[in-house]
């Protein structure tokens, strides 16, 4: 497939909208309390009977400081004795999780993520890695993706090689911005060169890929200020790069309201950010994935999306596509057979479930037909922005054109404006509507057509 993308700033503006990242469709907005224990035990044996492999996620909800810019679910504390006890209930889900899988189920992916899973002792590392081990089987390190998101200010070369050790072939690793100004502004001051000794660690130690986030529209950033930031990163080449939107809510995140709004860029300068952005990337050879990812052409991510089977789901963008998903501690969310399911977000709660022997879910939503259909459809576009009429009508046996009628029309509108071209066959995402992939993607959410005032982030 061709893989480039244009930035057409009066369409990003004319679109310039909200809506949701789809790492799931229905998104996290309509999962209801009504699901059940005996609702995600009734998906896990379906799972069961076909088999699927296994992808595991562990919430890791400890920072020993706060990002003023963070919107992710954490604990704030310096109290590194806070850990063993979470760990302990993580264990026994463990248990209680592994209990519910029959059959030769494989692992074939990992994730921790947080807050900061490299909060934890090296010891409870090793701890958590073996016991999950304990209970579930493993693909081998060829097949396998398991990684890690590394705070760089909390791991050198011992953490990294222990972490290989143990079996982590991939990390990620926050970055933001190296500006100083920056830097003090959200309150994560990284150096450089504590960036740079983590990632020259990881390849040393064989780590298969190795991945930076960056966040635009921060306090002080300008073109000149994110430009250096960039340059430096492209000199080391990581194999994968996430530049993020930062969405300023602070309403909704308290961290936030510690940011002084006067600071932030406007929005015609983070605007100007981001298409220098990708100038600078695909001029260094990076390859567009989507929304915000950027890799290698020769990285898995890259291959997969070239060869159609790239995925996406709650870790972001994926190789393995057929796995069911558990979620493990806080907050995390899973995604068995046909169901999504979440952890409760609170530490008591969640030791309250686990000392009962219950599983922790609060909430959680069974797709209906309809719902899996869509979701197909914006997987596709949103992975390998195309999508084949043929394939869909083979799949979910319906006639697409009737199906999705109101949709197909809502989408002449976006070819008019160059965003895609549709014909009989199918609808091929042009260069100047990738960065807008969430908008063509909603017109097939059935839900923002019933509740079209839902919140979200700008798709930009």
């Amino acid at each position: 497939m061709q893989q480039s993308i244009e930035f057409d700033l009066e369409l990003i503006r004319k679109y310039d909208r909200s809506g949701p990242r789809y790492t799931s469709y229905p998104t996290a907005v309509q999962f209801t309390d009504s699901f059940s224990a005996a609702d995600y035990r009734a998906a896990m044996a379906r799972g069961n009977a076909a088999g699927r492999p296994l992808s595991l996620y562990f919430h890791i909800p400890f920072c020993d400081t706060i990002c003023f810019y963070c919107a992710c679910n954490k604990v704030a504390t310096k109290d590194r004795g806070k850990a063993q006890p979470y760990l302990d209930q993580v264990y026994r889900e463990l248990e209680l999780q592994a209990a519910l899988v029959e059959g030769e189920r494989v692992v074939e992916q990992l994730h921790w993520g947080g807050g900061t899973p490299t909060f934890i002792s090296h010891d409870q590392m090793r701890e958590l890695m073996a016991k999950t081990r304990q209970h579930f089987a493993f693909a081998d390190d060829e097949q396998g993706e398991y990684s890690i998101e590394i705070d760089p200010r909390e791991a050198d070369a011992a953490t990294i090689a222990m972490l290989r050790e143990i079996g982590f072939n991939r990390i990620s690793m926050g970055v933001q911005d190296f500006d100083d100004q920056v830097q003090k502004a959200v309150n994560r001051i990284q150096t450089e060169r504590e960036t740079l000794e983590v990632l020259e660690a990881a390849r040393a130690q064989g780590f298969r890929s190795v991945s930076l986030d960056l966040i635009y529209g921060l306090p002080h950033q300008t073109v000149e200020s994110f430009g250096r930031t960039l340059d430096r990163v492209i000199e080391v080449g990581p194999d994968r790069l996430s530049v993020f939107n930062y969405a300023h809510l602070p309403k909704l995140f308290s961290p936030q309201r510690r940011i002084n709004e006067a600071d932030l860029p406007l929005p015609q300068v983070k605007l100007d950010i981001l298409q220098a952005t990708l100038h600078k990337l695909t001029a260094a050879g990076y390859v567009y994935i989507g929304m915000d990812h950027f890799a290698r052409p020769e990285d898995e991510l890259a291959v997969a999306q070239r060869e159609r089977t790239l995925y996406r789901n709650f870790q972001g963008y994926s190789t393995h596509a057929n796995c069911d998903l558990i979620g493990l501690g806080i907050t995390s969310i899973g995604m068995v057979d046909n169901t999504y399911s979440q952890n409760v977000k609170t530490l008591d709660e969640y030791c309250d479930r686990i000392s009962a022997d219950r599983l922790p879910l609060f909430r959680g939503l069974s797709l209906t037909r309809d719902d899996e259909l869509r979701r197909d459809v914006i997987t596709k576009l949103i992975c390998h922005f195309e999508l084949n009429f043929a394939e869909i009508e083979t799949a979910w046996q319906i006639d697409f054109a009737s199906y999705f009628s109101r949709e197909l029309g809502e989408l002449r509108d976006m070819e008019q404006d160059g965003l895609l071209s549709l014909d009989p066959q199918g609808i091929r995402v042009l260069p100047a509507g990738r960065f807008l992939i969430r908008n063509i993607c909603m017109s097939f959410d059935a839900y923002l057509q019933q509740k079209p005032g839902q919140s979200f982030s700008k798709v930009i």
